[in-house]
């Protein structure tokens, strides 16, 4: 968008700095009866020097390459910057991916260790009660 209204701007410029130029053409009649035909042109400038406004061209249009360089540059670092984020995030998902994996085996481990050991009580209450009964 600015290089557009810049580009339009410095065309706005060069436009304006056009010169209107006029010919004038005179013929002379020389004493040995030839005739000379002498031809004028001259320039009216509305005072704009067009040396001046290809320099100030010449900068305007060095002054948005540069911009554009440093709005490519930072978006390259921005992109960068969200790749690595992107990568970081990655990582730390995969991590705690690992991470409830071995606390869901660990509860699992837990789960029937406490199954096991419930069983075992049940069995032990179960040999008691039989004892009392055949008592």
């Amino acid at each position: 968008m600015k290089k557009s209204i810049l580009s339009a701007l410095m065309i706005a410029t060069v436009v304006v700095s056009c010169t209107k130029s006029s010919t004038q053409t005179e013929k002379v009649e020389n004493p040995d009866g030839s005739v000379s035909t002498t031809t004028t042109v001259s320039e009216d400038a509305l005072g704009v020097d067009t040396a001046k406004i290809n320099q100030t061209k010449e900068k305007a249009q060095a002054k948005i390459d540069a911009a554009d360089r440093k709005i490519d540059h930072v978006a390259e670092n921005a992109k960068n910057k969200i790749d690595a984020t992107a990568d970081k995030t990655k990582q730390d998902l995969h991590k705690a991916g690992q991470d409830i994996k071995r606390g869901a085996k660990e509860v699992g481990k837990d789960v029937k260790d406490a199954a096991a050991k419930g069983a075992s009580k049940v069995e032990e209450g179960a040999k008691k009660l039989k004892e009392d009964l055949s008592k």
